[in-house]
């Protein structure tokens, strides 16, 4: 099920690709560039991080959604989907935080 819903909203974003700004959130949240939607990303995170200290887990889905939401309008803004992003948290699936970290300073 989450898979589909990913999917889903992939091809919603892009299809806002074209769309009029004026008559869409996503289009315009486009046409404010890269550093628009990274703002939006900064404010996301802060709301989800106010709600996750507080006590209504309600509120932490809420807010982790929309975070989770701009992050997919980043990714489809630079053209990448979040299959890429699964494809990576497959590839880690199984290996230690110590080991996943090793690997990335000895390919840098």
């Amino acid at each position: 099920m989450s898979h589909d819903i990913l999917e889903r909203l992939m091809a919603v974003l892009e299809a806002r690709k074209a769309a009029d700004p004026g008559s869409s959130y996503v289009a315009s949240l486009y046409a404010r560039g890269v550093d628009g939607i990274l703002k939006k990303i900064g404010e996301e995170s802060a709301e989800t991080i106010i709600a996750a200290k507080g006590d209504d887990d309600g509120q932490v889905i809420y807010e982790m959604a929309d975070l989770w939401f701009h992050c997919l309008v980043l990714l489809a803004h630079r053209g990448l989907t979040a299959e890429q992003v699964l494809q990576e948290l497959d590839r880690r699936f199984g290996l230690s935080g110590h080991e996943e970290k090793a690997s990335r300073k000895s390919t840098e």
